[in-house]
């Protein structure tokens, strides 16, 4: 695996994956060689993922290429370092993750995105559900945090919940 070539690659997959969204394809198994496939898992991240970029990228023009790489950049350490390079096979219940408008402290979806965050890092998050999604973008945007920052913070606080609704209550009462 090339390391330090990572960024490269998954900008043309990426990039292809969009373009292919554009010009009608909607199956994420047949958007990809069995080269580039090989890449993806080798980095903990899924066709799927790349489509759901896509599929947002061509709708909602979000969450886009860096955000996309900041996001998998994240993953993909935690993956390779704590992972050990090894997926998971068990997926998260999405009918078990919290509602839309649950709250923690006031604040709406922070109960539902942390269990997202934390399938995300995991390699868990079944095909209906899209870390960075419309409803997660909403929540950073209003809380002002960048979608990984998130997720690492999720991956120094993966036992302590209360320690991430703080560091969010923070983040929250400390915008400008």
């Amino acid at each position: 695996m090339a390391h330090y070539e990572f960024p490269l690659r998954f900008r043309a997959i990426y990039d292809k994956a969009v373009d292919l969204y554009a010009k009608g394809r909607r199956d994420p198994a047949n958007f990809f060689t069995a080269d580039e496939t090989a890449f993806l898992n080798a980095n903990g991240i899924t066709a799927q993922n790349l489509f759901d970029y896509a599929e947002d990228h061509n709708n909602y023009g979000e969450p886009g290429f860096e955000h996309a790489l900041a996001i998998e950049n994240v993953r993909r350490d935690y993956f390779l370092n704590v992972q050990g390079g090894r997926g998971l096979v068990t997926l998260i219940d999405e009918a078990k993750l919290p509602g839309k408008t649950d709250a923690i402290k006031g604040i709406e979806w922070l109960p539902r995105i942390i269990p997202k965050a934390k399938a995300k890092l995991r390699g868990e998050l079944p095909a209906s559900l899209m870390y960075c999604c419309g409803g997660d973008r909403r929540f950073f945007k209003e809380h002002d945090i960048l979608p990984a920052e998130f997720l690492a913070l999720v991956w120094r606080h993966l036992q302590d919940d209360n320690a991430i609704v703080a560091w969010v209550l923070q983040r929250t009462n400390n915008r400008s």
